[in-house]
């Protein structure tokens, strides 16, 4: 049984991407954000690099004095990110994996060998007040662990199911899909909230929206690409309808 409304936040990250590969002050991703909220984001997600490379400091103040709707505030679990959250204490703070080098964000962070560490990084945020999520992958592992340090969230990373469906292998497609069906109702059993993410489009979305654990997920990437052709209230209303009738 569905346990409520599945949440949708719109990640504004590649408004900013736009803007930053003419070093511009346009597209502004606090203007998407307000746009988003308006056509019926649950929350906005922003991710602050280390390296800058799409959000700015300045979109994070921007974004936390604009927003009607939560802020999912992604960060590495770094001293500079962590004093930064603890300055605006957004909402949610979503723990990811960071690297230079990559494109995007690569897999899920890794919790069980760091559990001491990160234990005691989330620990302020939490007494700040913002709720504290784990970007995972769907491995039982890594969720007793991010459990075990006080997380109160996890979220799922969807992008090798996305990536399966994408490349035609849908036999492992399949599989990475039982994994998130059963990690989802495992980390539930265990109390934590469940959220999942990252590559998901108008193709793969419902099969993991009808997972009733799953009460969030966070969808960047490609509605801002639909949002060229679309519109993005028009994009994020048609995430909106296939999320809606998966969890019907």
């Amino acid at each position: 049984m569905s346990k409520g409304k599945l949440r949708l936040g719109v990640n504004i990250d590649h408004v900013a991407t736009v803007r930053n590969a003419r070093g511009s002050a346009y597209p502004d991703p606090v203007r998407a954000a307000r746009l988003a909220e308006e056509a019926g984001a649950d929350g906005i997600t922003a991710h602050l690099r280390e390296d800058r490379r799409h959000i700015s400091d300045a979109d994070i103040e921007g974004l936390m004095a604009a927003l009607t709707k939560p802020l999912n505030f992604e960060m590495a679990a770094t001293e500079e990110m962590q004093r930064i959250a603890l300055r605006h204490k957004p909402h949610a703070v979503c723990i990811v994996p960071e690297k230079r080098e990559e494109r995007t964000t690569e897999g899920g962070l890794e919790v069980a060998r760091e559990e001491n560490r990160l234990a005691h990084f989330i620990a302020p945020l939490r007494e700040a007040g913002s709720r504290v999520s784990i970007f995972i992958a769907a491995d039982q592992r890594q969720i007793e662990a991010a459990h075990r340090i006080g997380a109160e969230v996890i979220e799922l990373h969807t992008g090798a199911y996305c990536d399966f469906h994408a490349e035609g292998k849908f036999a492992e497609r399949d599989d990475e899909l039982k994994r998130l069906t059963d990690m989802a109702a495992f980390a539930d059993g265990l109390g934590l909230e469940v959220h999942a993410g990252h590559g998901l489009t108008y193709e793969t979305v419902q099969p993991v929206a009808a997972l009733p654990q799953i009460m969030e997920l966070n969808i960047g990437h490609f509605l801002i690409g639909e949002a060229i052709f679309l519109g993005l209230a028009d994009a994020i209303g048609e995430m909106r309808r296939l999320m809606d009738e998966a969890r019907a």
